[in-house]
């Protein structure tokens, strides 16, 4: 996933903005699913595009903080994760030189 989102320490970064990425990977129980072809049988990953979004949107100074919002949240709007890993990546973070970027992992 891919977002323009204000965070940062820095003014500019809370003004201008800059490029995240959010990584999820997650482990459920998707055997219904594999035989009924059915939505309602699974995790529907544009509803936790959704979650994910919505803690994007709320500035932050730390992408630690970010993810482990985003981590907190996906687990408890879905109960049916059983385990759950959040890659926060900010691309071309403001350090003074060419850093292409850095990212922070929950699991």
């Amino acid at each position: 996933m891919s977002f323009h989102a204000y965070h940062g320490v820095l003014e500019q970064e809370q003004r201008l903005g800059n490029t995240f990425t959010v990584t999820l990977s997650y482990e459920t129980d998707s055997a219904t699913a594999e035989q009924s072809d059915n939505l309602d049988d699974t995790l529907d990953y544009q509803k936790v595009y959704e979650v994910v979004k919505e803690q994007m949107e709320t500035p932050s100074h730390l992408i630690e903080h970010i993810a482990r919002r985003i981590f907190d949240s996906v687990m408890k709007k879905f109960p049916r994760i059983k385990n759950l890993n959040v890659k926060l990546t900010k691309l071309h973070p403001p350090l003074g030189r060419k850093v292409e970027s850095v990212r922070v992992e929950i699991n």
